[in-house]
């Protein structure tokens, strides 16, 4: 019988484990979890309603959203995409359902469904989880992978580490010869004081495009402003991109954000026209652009220097262009970072140059593979990941499966 020990009790683990089990029935597989609790990245991810997949149905197109790994999993993704993770879990009883943004979940809306299906699977084919065995060494003996926990050894036939992104799994690596891209923070939210952006929490625009100065690094999208900060899609995509230009600068920089994504002469002839049409109306009463709320409006027109009972035909040249900058050419200095939500990314991890990723196989070690977040492989948000894990675990599992 042949043993198989996957190191790490989370969705790539869990996903690796399913597919190979069910495509060799005699295969005996043990999953270790350091923790008390395996699948809780799968609990908390997408708020709570797990964030399966996203809806992008085409190889090339997909590889775009990966800053790092995108031209590695080109090939894994013609062999299993967005299209057959629908497939999969629908033949299993959790039909997904896609969002307005692209974004998939389960129909049911809660991660708990996801949850149940990997935990029912697992127990029907008679997986093995043993928790609370955190690996302490791994080496190879003869022809067997010897595997240490604090309570526990193995001997196993094949070994699939899949433990994300953990230190002690890097440097567990690392004495197997791989050599580790160093990891830094991936997705983040910009910490930003301004007095623009005070007691502002919670409002958005649609489509604001958002540059990091000295770079060549922007990005474009819904953009929201919070606690800390600025927030949404545009600056995650940008923390992702740039995660190691960012590092480098010790999360201090400057930022230019265009609130409305359209050119300064453009929006000026807006301004320009409001001033001859309008010109007794009060220019902080109401914001011309259906984009930019209320509140926000009077903060951009507060600080261009105009009053608040100043009207359009009171606006010279000058406060008109400098209106017109503060919407599409604003400056931020960022100073630090936050944590997106409870979504900790990394960029970083087992160099991808040491893998084959027609099996996710090691190039150093036979028999050795890996999948997830343990490689250097990291995606912007929207459920990107999760699609990594479902693809590498997918492919891995049919290379443990072979008799």
């Amino acid at each position: 019988m042949n043993k198989v020990i996957i190191i790490g009790g989370g969705a790539a683990g869990y996903f690796t484990a399913i597919n190979a089990k069910e495509k060799n029935p005699d295969l005996d597989i043990t999953i270790l979890e350091k923790g008390n609790d395996v699948l809780q990245k799968v609990k908390i991810s997408g708020g709570g309603r797990c964030n399966v997949t996203h809806a992008c149905f085409e190889p090339k197109e997909l590889v775009a959203f990966y800053p790092r790994g995108g031209k590695e999993l080109l090939g894994p993704f013609h062999q299993f995409m967005t299209g057959d993770t629908f497939e999969w879990f629908d033949d299993r009883g959790v039909p997904l359902k896609i969002e307005n943004d692209n974004r998939v979940f389960p129909e049911a809306n809660t991660s708990q469904a996801i949850i149940d299906c990997f935990q029912k699977a697992v127990d029907n084919l008679g997986i093995k989880v043993l928790t609370n065995h955190g690996v302490n060494s791994l080496y190879q003996q003869d022809n067997s992978w010897v595997v240490h926990t604090k309570t526990q050894n193995f001997e196993a036939d094949k070994v699939v580490i899949a433990a994300g992104s953990s230190k002690k799994v890097w440097a567990l690596c690392e004495t197997l010869n791989h050599g580790i891209v160093n990891p830094v923070p991936s997705l983040f939210t910009f910490n930003i004081k301004d007095k623009r952006l005070t007691d502002l929490l919670g409002i958005s625009v649609p489509n604001a495009t958002v540059r990091i100065q000295g770079t060549k690094l922007e990005a474009s999208g819904p953009l929201l402003i919070t606690h800390w900060g600025m927030s949404g899609p545009a600056v995650l995509k940008l923390s992702a991109f740039g995660a190691r230009i960012l590092a480098d600068k010790n999360y201090q920089y400057n930022i230019e954000v265009n609130w409305l994504s359209r050119p300064t002469d453009k929006i000026l002839n807006v301004l320009l026209n409001l001033k001859k049409k309008e010109p007794r109306k009060t220019v902080s009463l109401k914001s011309p652009f259906s984009e930019i709320s209320k509140r926000l409006w009077e903060r951009f027109v507060t600080f261009s220097g105009i009053q608040a009972s100043q009207n359009w035909a009171d606006l010279n040249n000058r406060q008109l262009e400098d209106l017109a900058n503060q919407l599409t050419h604003g400056y931020y200095n960022a100073n630090g970072r936050t944590t997106f939500k409870d979504e900790f990314v990394t960029a970083g991890g087992v160099d991808l140059k040491e893998i084959n990723f027609k099996r996710f196989e090691s190039k150093q070690h036979k028999n050795l593979f890996l999948v997830g977040e343990v490689l250097n492989i990291d995606a912007v948000t929207g459920g990107f990941n999760f699609q990594n894990a479902w693809t590498g675990g997918y492919i891995c599992a049919k290379a443990l499966a072979e008799k």
